[in-house]
């Protein structure tokens, strides 16, 4: 067996194990120092911190998590966004507030998962009709502040968050929630009390020699790296490692960092010492495995551990600020203050910052000082792999075509869903999650569906992603498309909206002035060719932000629907419309923009149509069975 089919076959053995042993632990109480005292996660707002602890509390319910354990979701202060680094200073203040002294004797698992923040917001519509004219389209009041903590490259994940983004495994089907508690089930035994950070968009797998463990329980902070290629560094940190420590062989090495790059170019890492050239690493293929090939390779960073010490070193560091007014990244801003040969010089770099507040360089500095001179502890994982599913194209990648990852992490192409022989697919390689598929339809190769119900008469193209919708007439949805139905709550009456996009428009791109809306592309056609098929006007109304931010995230297009099917519908006739250039009115229908709607969501809605797909998924089975 070559090389890096042993390594992945090794992966998969390891991930299988932790898995299993998570398994065990699900609905029983965890023994002390067997699983973490407690679990975090971060929410951009109130709403979303809503829709977490609901589904924590549904979880919990179906003993689908450990019990015994502090399950918390804290809430970004208000005022402008903090990011992650801002966040996590936040959730060690809600510890002490919580518990007072008692904190610093917990091992704590801290998972980012929407550390933005928005301000309250208004609900009510404004109805713009003039006197004497019976078409008029009606617009929500201008958003205050608007900026979320929301996933604009993976929408489908915005209103109940990318921490419960579905996969697809499992019985009922895994969340991100359970995989990360799953693959970091041998940490607690091995972590002296401290802080360990993580996101909730990646999936990190490894396998280590058989007597070989990861412990955290070294002062300072400690931090997992993983063998990658030079491209990959440029989007991560990247970490300067003493190579006099390690070897680049073995599963596991601990060695210590010299230096920690965040995002560098590649001109960086080489005058910095960062590139590597070993035999059994690494040239990386497209998901970032390595081969026999000798090429040169970085060491990313995925996790870090904290101890108390430092945690409390932080959290009075906070208290001295009062109010962050600024956004600080947890990996940026306090990493590359360790190591002997950290400088101030990144105090100062801008180029990763989306705005640079005018207190920014001010509170790096001072997290400089705060910083300067603690250990960056590296446990070097040789045999290791870093999954990213942040966007929409990785999520359809790695759900449907990544061969790896399928097989390491034993996905499936059915998961949890009642799916008749009789509904027709093409090949294996698409992807259906906890969604009921009725005979007759259709689902091209490449494509996700989850958390929907699909009639007989639905055709889905390739490489299409179709997220809590309920679509039960005669319709054939293109290859590339992007379709996700929300509820949405507007004067105490349950509504429906579906945004519908390619899967390769830019979410994130925006424009400053009206004159420079054309920029903007919706399925490859120029968004005013589309206002004109739908008959929106270009104006001042047509946007949700107060801030000049022009895009297709605060395009007010969707139109709100008294069901979820016809809001699936309309948004199908919207973009049917453009792909044949007809004209489609949108006149007499209150327009959101996917910043409202997610605004506006009505999370237990939408949890409530998830449980009835859940249940009605268990009662068909009987029948599927004997159909068999």
């Amino acid at each position: 067996m070559p090389a890096a089919d042993e390594r992945s076959a090794a992966r998969r053995e390891a991930t299988g194990r932790r898995l299993a042993r998570f398994a065990a632990l699900r609905g029983k109480a965890a023994r002390p120092g067997e699983f973490w005292d407690v679990v975090a996660v971060t929410a951009a707002d109130a709403e979303q911190a809503l829709a977490y602890r609901q589904q924590l509390a549904e979880k919990l319910s179906r003993k689908e998590l450990p019990l015994g354990v502090r399950y918390h979701v804290f809430v970004d202060p208000p005022g402008p966004k903090i990011g992650n680094g801002g966040s996590t200073l936040h959730v060690l203040q809600c510890l002490e507030d919580l518990y007072g002294d008692k904190w610093t004797s917990f091992i704590v698992l801290l998972i980012h998962s929407g550390s933005q923040n928005t301000s309250e917001r208004g609900i009510s519509f404004v109805d713009r009709k003039k006197p004497g004219n019976n078409k008029r389209v009606v617009h929500a009041p201008p958003l205050k502040q608007t900026k979320g903590g929301y996933s604009q490259r993976l929408p489908n994940a915005s209103a109940l968050g990318k921490i419960f983004t579905a996969l697809p495994f499992g019985d009922p089907v895994y969340q991100m929630l359970e995989l990360k508690l799953a693959m970091y089930i041998d940490f607690p035994s091995h972590m002296k009390p401290g802080i360990l950070v993580t996101c909730s968009d990646d999936i990190e797998l490894y396998s280590t020699g058989g007597t070989e463990t990861i412990a955290f329980d070294k002062p300072g902070f400690t931090a997992l790296a993983h063998p990658s290629d030079l491209a990959v560094g440029t989007t991560h940190g990247v970490f300067v490692l003493d190579p006099s420590s390690f070897s680049g062989k073995g599963g596991l090495e601990y060695t210590s960092c010299h230096h920690f790059l965040h995002k560098p170019d590649i001109e960086t890492m080489r005058q910095c010492g960062a590139v590597c050239v070993r035999g059994n690493c690494s040239q990386l293929s497209s998901s970032g495995d390595c081969s026999d090939s000798e090429m040169e390779c970085v060491y990313t960073d995925s996790i870090f551990y904290m101890d108390h010490s430092i945690a409390k070193q932080l959290l009075t560091f906070y208290k001295q600020m009062g109010t962050l007014c600024c956004e600080i990244d947890a990996y940026g801003d306090f990493l590359q203050a360790l190591g002997p040969r950290a400088t101030e010089d990144y105090t100062k770099n801008t180029s990763n910052v989306t705005e640079e507040e005018s207190r920014l360089v001010e509170v790096r500095q001072k997290l400089y000082s705060l910083l300067k001179g603690t250990t960056l502890h590296v446990i070097v994982l040789n045999n290791s792999k870093f999954y990213h599913i942040g966007t929409t194209q990785e999520y359809l990648f790695h759900f449907t075509s990544d061969s790896n990852l399928k097989f390491e992490l034993d996905l499936l192409s059915v998961a949890f869903s009642s799916f008749s022989n009789k509904a027709k697919t093409l090949g294996q390689s698409a992807s259906v999650i906890q969604s009921i598929l009725e005979p007759g339809c259709f689902v091209g190769p490449g494509s996700v569906i989850e958390y929907s119900r699909i009639g007989p008469e639905v055709s889905v193209g390739k490489s299409s992603i179709v997220s809590g919708a309920y679509i039960n007439l005669k319709v054939d949805i293109p290859s590339n498309c992007f379709l996700s139905s929300l509820s949405i709550k507007i004067n105490d009456q349950v509504k429906y909206v579906s945004m519908v996009f390619s899967v390769e428009d830019d979410l994130k791109k925006s424009v400053k002035l009206l004159s420079d809306t054309h920029s903007l592309q919706f399925f490859g056609v120029s968004l005013l060719e589309c206002l004109d098929l739908w008959g929106v006007k270009v104006s001042s109304q047509l946007f949700s932000s107060e801030d000049a931010r022009l895009g297709l995230w605060t395009a007010r297009i969707f139109p709100v629907c008294s069901t979820l099917s016809e809001s699936v519908r309309m948004s199908l006739k919207m973009l049917n419309s453009v792909q044949h250039m007809s004209a489609f009115k949108l006149n007499g229908f209150k327009l959101l923009s996917v910043e409202e709607m997610l605004t506006y969501k009505d999370v237990e809605d939408m949890l409530k149509f998830r449980k009835q797909i859940y249940d009605d998924i268990h009662l068909q089975r009987p029948k599927e069975k004997s159909d068999l």
